[in-house]
Parts: structure tokens; C-alpha cells; sequence
């Protein structure tokens, strides 16, 4: 059984033009040729451009293709070894490809677009993608979640730094305000809401006193965010979402 050119061309998905080309240069000649010269391929022949397919698959230039096929000391199974090693060393190159794009992709969708170094180095054991999936539950179809992913995504290393460094100073005086017995709804602990609202409008979205009022029951009812709070200073949770509220008011009345 012989194949035409174009027949050959049609199985293997490829240009008879390119056949012509490993005629050409002798790295696939074919078996037989008519009479009036046409080129017809056997089954061999399919075979070898199998091999040929297969190399240039993985990248190999078409003179290496030829020397690999050419090797006298690789027979058939030799060959079928060569080819699941590379293919294996290949599925492993694509795997850890896979890893790292989809790894980019999280960090994107998660809008921390930081490498895990990176991360590790602003946020040290406090993983900033840990309320993501709540976020996104809660807030998913807002404008706000919408502006904060776009915002948060193209930070760099250093903008999470002011921002973290930021975090650690209003923590720092909102727990000295604690400490001497300010009233939430006092000048100062209602100033230090403000600020607070403020902090989430300049790095996030432009958070309402409406939408600041919600947080303020969210920083209390989810344990997650009352951890937060409260590792600044037990009961900060429960002040601020007074301060917060009281703030509103008057801003509001």
C-alpha cells in the first residue's frame, strides 16, 4: 500500500509543500516513485514522518531530527525510550508552566500581584488573600469589589508596604486612645473612624459612611476580622464599630 503526497499531507496535517522540502533535503525520501515521477509513500515512510513530527513537536531543528533518526544504534525501541524521556521531561517542563500561570492567575483574580517572596516579606504571616473568597461572596457584583481589584492589583511591593506601614500606625493610636479611656463616641475616637474610612477610600474604593457602617458590623460578627481588630487591642472590634457608627452620625445626623 503506497500514499500520494497529497494523501500523506492530508494525514499528517501538514503542507506538500513540506514534504517536498524532506525530499529534498533527504530527511524523509519517499519509498517509491511513479513512472512519470510522483512520489508515493509507504508505510514506512508514515512511520519515519511520525518520528519527524515528533522531534520538531518538541522543538528540535530538522538537521538533529535527522541525526537522531539516522542513529544506527537506535532501533525501534531505543527510539519509543528517547521519546517517552523527552516527552516526560517535557509534560514536567509544562506542568511546572501550568503551576506558575495559574499561580499568576490567582494572584491576579485575589488582586495581590506579588510574588510569594514578596508577600511573605509585606505581610510576614498574615496571608492578605484570607477574606478574598469572602470578598468576593459578599461584594463580587459591586462597583466597590470591582475598583478595589483593579486598584489593589497594580500595587507593588512597596505601595503594600505605606499601606501595611499606615494599618500599623492608626492601630498603634487608636490603642493609645483605648488606653486612657477614650469613649467611643468621643471627638477622637470618631476622628480615628474618619481616618479610617479615609485610609479604605485612598487604597480601595470609595467607601460611603453607609458602606463604612456595614464594615463596622462585619469587623465584630466575623471572627476573622474581629482577630484582626482585637490583636491591636482587645475589644478594638467592638469600639471602632461604635466610633464608626457614631462618626456617621455626625457627619449625618
Amino acid at each position: 500500500m503506497s500514499y500520494t503526497v497529497g494523501q500523506v499531507a492530508g494525514f499528517a496535517g501538514i503542507t506538500v509543500r513540506t514534504l517536498h522540502h524532506y525530499d529534498e533535503i533527504g530527511l524523509l525520501v519517499p519509498s517509491e516513485r511513479t513512472h512519470a515521477g510522483h512520489r508515493r509513500y509507504g508505510d514506512a515512510d508514515l512511520d519515519r514522518l511520525q518520528q519527524i513530527l515528533f522531534y520538531r513537536e518538541l522543538g528540535f531543528p530538522l538537521d538533529e531530527v535527522a541525526t537522531l533518526l539516522d542513529d544506527p544504534q537506535a532501533d525501534p525501541q531505543t527510539q519509543l525510550r528517547r521519546q517517552y524521556a523527552l516527552l516526560t521531561a517535557r509534560i514536567e517542563k509544562l506542568r511546572k508552566m501550568a503551576a506558575a500561570v495559574e499561580h499568576a492567575m490567582e494572584a491576579r483574580k485575589m488582586g495581590i500581584n506579588l510574588t510569594p517572596e514578596e508577600k511573605f516579606e509585606v505581610f510576614g504571616d498574615k496571608d492578605p488573600e484570607e477574606h478574598a473568597e469572602e470578598a468576593e461572596r459578599r461584594w463580587g457584583g459591586t462597583e466597590a469589589y470591582a475598583e478595589s481589584q483593579r486598584r489593589a492589583a497594580s500595587y507593588t511591593k512597596d505601595d503594600w508596604k505605606r499601606m501595611q506601614a499606615e494599618v500599623a500606625s492608626w492601630g498603634e493610636r487608636y490603642d493609645a486612645l483605648m488606653a486612657v479611656g477614650e469613649p467611643a463616641t468621643g471627638q477622637r475616637a470618631m476622628d480615628m473612624a474618619e481616618e479610617h474610612r479615609q485610609h479604605i477610600t485612598k487604597w480601595f474604593y470609595e467607601c460611603t459612611y453607609e458602606i463604612h457602617q456595614g464594615l463596622a458590623e462585619m469587623y465584630v460578627s466575623d471572627e476573622r476580622f474581629k482577630e484582626f481588630y482585637d490583636s491591636m487591642r482587645p475589644g478594638l472590634a467592638e469600639h471602632l464599630r461604635e466610633a464608626i457608627t457614631a462618626n456617621a452620625a455626625r457627619r449625618h445626623p
